[in-house]
């Protein structure tokens, strides 16, 4: 498993989370709405900075070691129509937390479901193109570069988020590939430091 589809395991968890807790959300619960919206906040910038990363980072690289452009265009056009499907349910969280009304629960149930089913397809279409790219040519110099440049682009904060987000709830499999991607020391100063904030805040709305 790449860390690519790590990452959609996690972006997978999130939504499915979301459309649970509106599926069961009560009418008038201030508190639980403003909760759902500190998480969402988590979310839009994780997804946002991993689609970004990958039209900056990851599609370069790929196209250097023989993934098409005709691809890559297409899941750039997947991006825009999650995009699109991302400013709907931002919309409709920020309604509920305004006036968490039984109607505006609804609505964001319904953005989020729809979120969900347009983030899906788009992760099963790209893990069916790009995951054995991944794994075949892992040592690959492009890929080794490709990493570094991830690694150089997030400032200890960021890091310390997304790697303290990436392993709420990952499974054991995918534990194991975050764990053999960055030293343990370095990962438990930056989930132990800068993801106290994930832990803090929007880990405890999932029940973690």
């Amino acid at each position: 498993m790449s860390m690519n589809k790590v990452i959609h395991g996690a972006v997978r968890r999130d939504l499915d989370r979301f459309v649970g807790a509106l599926s069961g959300f009560p009418a008038g619960d201030q508190k639980r709405a403003n909760e759902l919206a500190t998480a969402w906040d988590n979310y839009d910038v994780q997804l946002t900075n991993h689609h970004e990363g990958e039209h900056e980072i990851a599609w370069p690289a790929l196209e250097s070691i023989g993934v098409t452009r005709d691809l890559l265009t297409t899941l750039d056009g997947e991006h825009e129509a999650m995009a699109a499907a991302m400013g709907e349910a931002r919309m409709a969280i920020g309604a509920l937390q305004r006036a968490p009304s039984a109607e505006n629960a609804e609505a964001a149930l319904n953005a989020f479901t729809n979120l969900r089913t347009v983030t899906v397809r788009h992760l099963d279409h790209e893990e069916a193109e790009i995951e054995p790219v991944y794994l075949d040519k892992f040592d690959s110099p492009e890929l080794q570069a490709m990493g570094k440049q991830f690694s150089r682009a997030s400032s200890p904060k960021v890091a310390g988020a997304f790697f303290a987000w990436l392993l709420d709830g990952a499974s054991e499999t995918e534990q194991q590939v975050i764990r053999g991607s960055i030293p343990g020391p370095v990962l438990a100063i930056l989930t132990g430091l800068f993801g106290r904030k994930y832990k803090r805040d929007v880990a405890p709305v999932w029940g973690a």
